[in-house]
């Protein structure tokens, strides 16, 4: 080799290390600094000056959240694609994640994207779902964490209470600060809604899809025949309503399967088809048998006498009307107050003996008390009387 190729060789060498060098720290600036320098801007503009901050719980379920590798099946940001905004909301904007150090944002979807969860399942079905998922979603993939729980979904640690709480910021920050309205911003299809249109259900059903359907979607909750003691009822509250015991409208089934039941863990079902939707109305409305379960208070074909009526008239006017109304549509005067819409008896008429109990027992996380501190026995049997003859109007 000759000096004079060696020298053009190392210059070569040189030339090539300088072009390398310099290639990536273009790169680093062109891919790195910049648009993180563009995203703060963005972030600077678009976001509120003071977002708001985890409290200690929060933080501590963020690090369970990681710990748990909950970020390799679930994602926390919603694409600007079409198909993202219609299945979960509002494209995640460059703000919502500035304070996420290490972020969590995620690249798989095995289970949902996270990004709108808050205020979208209620605590209880969160615990319930964490301990056994498939005990309230019989077809999900995502393992159990039995071991956040002292012996059952009824009884979180501190880490699973944490870890909800962490749950519960995600969109938060979004949702006080967006103009956009809850509607837009969160289209998560079980989201409950205390009221809202709702599409008419067909009659002509398939009673084999909606025999899958249910075993598939409802059972979990509320029990292969419709009792209320489906694996998940142990750790909800309110438990689960047991179908067998009342006699539902087309337009009430209709009502609690787009729009939920606000207050308690009955989701809404509105990714599901209207064929779909009637084909389970029409089981459940199969599950209302006269005489099943056996009666303990008297059989559900006892007329009230016309003293009864009477007196079950005014017990009604004096004591539930305010929640239940005037008719008994459910829309008293103090119903919009209350977190769980009050029963409305025009749509929804409960066997004898099961009026009587509620009655008697109140029914556990519901605005619903004990009557029997207020009234005597003919009363509480008058007034459950009265209550069930709202259906007929």
């Amino acid at each position: 080799m000759t000096q004079a190729t060696g020298r053009i060789l190392r210059m070569s060498y040189l030339a090539a290390s300088v072009a390398g060098a310099g290639f990536f720290v273009l790169s680093v600036a062109w891919l790195g600094v910049w648009p993180a320098r563009q995203l703060a801007e963005q972030a600077r503009l678009t976001g509120p000056a003071t977002p708001p901050v985890l409290t200690e719980s929060e933080a501590r379920g963020r690090a369970i959240y990681a710990r748990e590798g909950c970020a390799y099946c679930h994602t926390q940001q919603i694409r600007a694609t079409n198909p993202d905004v219609a299945r979960f909301g509002a494209t995640t904007m460059a703000w919502e994640t500035r304070a996420d150090i290490p972020h969590l944002m995620g690249t798989r979807r095995i289970g949902p994207d996270l990004s709108r969860v808050s205020e979208t399942r209620p605590e209880d079905w969160q615990l319930t779902h964490l301990y056994a998922p498939r005990s309230v979603v019989p077809l999900s993939v995502m393992p159990a964490y039995p071991y956040l729980f002292d012996g059952g979904p009824d009884a979180p640690t501190q880490a699973a209470r944490d870890l909800v709480a962490y749950l519960e910021t995600l969109g938060r920050a979004r949702r006080l600060a967006a103009p956009e309205g809850d509607e837009t911003l969160n289209v998560h299809p079980a989201k409950t809604r205390r009221s809202g249109a709702v599409p008419e259900l067909s009659v002509d059903s398939d009673a084999a899809l909606g025999a899958e359907l249910y075993a598939d979607h409802c059972a979990a909750c509320h029990g292969r025949e419709g009792a209320g003691d489906g694996p998940g009822a142990a750790g909800l509250r309110p438990r689960p309503a047991n179908l067998m015991l009342h006699q539902y409208r087309p337009g009430r089934l209709g009502e609690a399967l787009w729009n939920g039941v606000a207050g308690t863990s009955m989701p809404a079902w509105r990714d599901r088809s209207i064929a779909e939707l009637s084909a389970i109305a029409a089981h459940v409305q199969r599950l209302a048998v006269p005489g099943m379960p056996p009666r303990p208070f008297g059989a559900d074909t006892v007329s009230p006498t016309a003293e009864e009526r009477e007196l079950g008239s005014r017990v009604y006017a004096a004591n539930c009307a305010q929640c239940h109304g005037v008719q008994g549509a459910g829309d008293g005067s103090a119903a919009s107050q209350l977190a769980i819409v009050p029963t409305n008896f025009q749509s929804q008429k409960p066997m004898f003996d099961e009026a009587l109990r509620v009655l008697r027992n109140g029914i556990d996380g519901t605005p619903m008390a004990p009557w029997t501190s207020r009234l005597n026995e003919s009363e509480l049997t008058a007034v459950a009387h009265y209550v069930r003859e709202f259906f007929a109007q």
